[in-house]
């Protein structure tokens, strides 16, 4: 799986760069604006909600458990300083993805039995896009942790994330991951679009 991540850059805001990567054949797009007010979340993730449902594509909310019904989300992410998952759970109920992100296996161990539906685990590298970075992961990491959570009986889904470009897709699912969340990577190419199908090319190739 690919996930989008939003990231306002000098090219695109957060509406055109959904759709550029739309266009590429991603289906899973989580709207981050960390700044950005609760009135203008509202008013650019109404766009994005409505791109989503257009092309088929999960929706999901950086944070903003209190704004996923006003949008017709499918869910939202929680980074480890958020919303706890299982209090995030009881106010949306099952029919909502909770992901949660992770920086080591305890982290995920939490975060499964609090009941997340699946992980963002990073970061692989140092990113521009993301404050307060927790220790890079690499390779190895991403190999240990895949280890740890086989020996423990935990399945949930694993998506790296942070700095991650499309020459690092084929390795990182090869350590373990279950799938890709890309921002900079996408927006910074010439075209969106087709960095986007080139890199789902990838991840289907290496998934099968």
């Amino acid at each position: 799986m690919l996930q989008f991540i939003t990231h306002r850059t000098d090219r695109y805001d957060e509406i055109a760069g959904t759709r550029a990567v739309l266009a590429g054949g991603c289906r899973w797009v989580q709207l981050r604006m960390k700044e950005a007010s609760d009135e203008e979340y509202l008013r650019v993730g109404g766009e994005v909600a409505r791109l989503c449902r257009a092309a088929g594509a999960v929706f999901l909310l950086d944070d903003r458990v209190h704004l996923v019904r006003a949008l017709g989300a499918d869910g939202v992410h929680l980074g480890r300083h958020d919303m706890p998952v299982d209090e995030a759970r009881r106010l949306l109920g099952a029919g909502y993805r909770i992901g949660a992100t992770a920086n080591t296996f305890a982290d995920i161990e939490r975060a499964a039995a609090l009941g997340a539906d699946y992980i963002g685990l990073g970061p692989y590298r140092f990113t521009e896009t993301k404050r307060n970075l927790s220790p890079v992961l690499g390779l190895e990491g991403y190999r240990t942790i895949a280890a740890q959570c086989r020996a423990a009986g935990i399945a949930l889904p694993t998506v790296a994330i942070g700095g991650i470009e499309a020459a690092d897709v084929a390795a990182l699912l090869a350590a373990g991951v279950d799938g890709i969340a890309l921002s900079g990577a996408l927006l910074r190419a010439n075209d969106p679009a087709a960095e986007t199908q080139k890199i789902a090319t990838i991840i289907n190739r290496n998934r099968q």
